[in-house]
């Protein structure tokens, strides 16, 4: 899922309490064509750079992916919004997220624990989905209900082989993987699909949640660099 107005909207709040004083320097990892958080960053007196191979024109993005990306000086802030389930390497990654601090920086990161998205919670959501239009693009949750309703696979079986066709990494693994490099602050769970259904707000799927109806998919973690090895 790539991030749209609605869920950064929403998303800031978190981000923005997890973030240190301004000015701080800020890097957000994979900031999209909408240009993430840099916006809001730097209205709100950070320095801050987005990167991305689809990140805006200007001189407050990078349009290459992470990996490739060469900054040239550390940085106090990380953000990473749901873009490191996806990367081929995510050691490599998580530990050049690492070096890009700071001692004492902090990371913020949004992630999705897909191996928690099981048949109960993928109905939910397929339910509440608009018909999709004949002009445009379906989205994500669209491709995964057509696909299934074709599939004579379980949904647990159907779901493992998309996740591996595309090579997505657990929620598990990426929060093992920062608390390997950081010192976890917080880490939380909470609603991840409002933002691509039809009516439905983040309201409606916390209450989903609570009353037991879809698993909590959404992770929220924040940690600090606190020694460099």
């Amino acid at each position: 899922m790539l991030p749209d107005g609605a869920w950064l909207s929403e998303t800031w709040t978190f981000v923005a309490a997890a973030l240190p004083p301004v000015p701080a320097v800020v890097l957000e990892i994979g900031c999209g064509p909408l240009g993430g958080f840099v916006p809001a960053l730097r209205t709100s007196g950070y320095d801050a750079v987005g990167v991305d191979r689809e990140a805006p024109a200007g001189a407050a993005y990078a349009r290459c992916s992470f990996e490739d990306y060469r900054q040239d000086r550390p940085v106090d802030a990380v953000i990473a919004c749901l873009s490191l389930h996806h990367v081929a390497d995510l050691e490599a990654v998580l530990d050049k997220m690492a070096g890009a601090l700071v001692t004492g920086g902090t990371a913020i990161v949004v992630e999705w624990a897909r191996e928690l998205f099981d048949e109960a919670t993928a109905r939910w959501c397929f339910a509440r989905l608009d018909p999709p239009k004949e002009d445009a693009e379906p989205g994500w949750l669209q491709k995964r209900r057509t696909e299934y309703a074709a599939s004579s696979r379980c949904w647990e079986e159907h779901i493992a082989e998309w996740a591996g066709s595309a090579g997505l990494h657990t929620g598990e693994e990426v929060v093992r993987g920062l608390d390997a490099r950081f010192d976890r602050l917080a880490c939380a769970r909470g609603p991840y699909f409002w933002a691509d259904l039809a009516g439905t707000s983040v309201a409606d799927e916390q209450v989903a949640i609570d009353t037991g109806q879809i698993r909590a998919t959404a992770i929220r973690y924040t940690g600090v660099l606190s020694r460099l090895d």
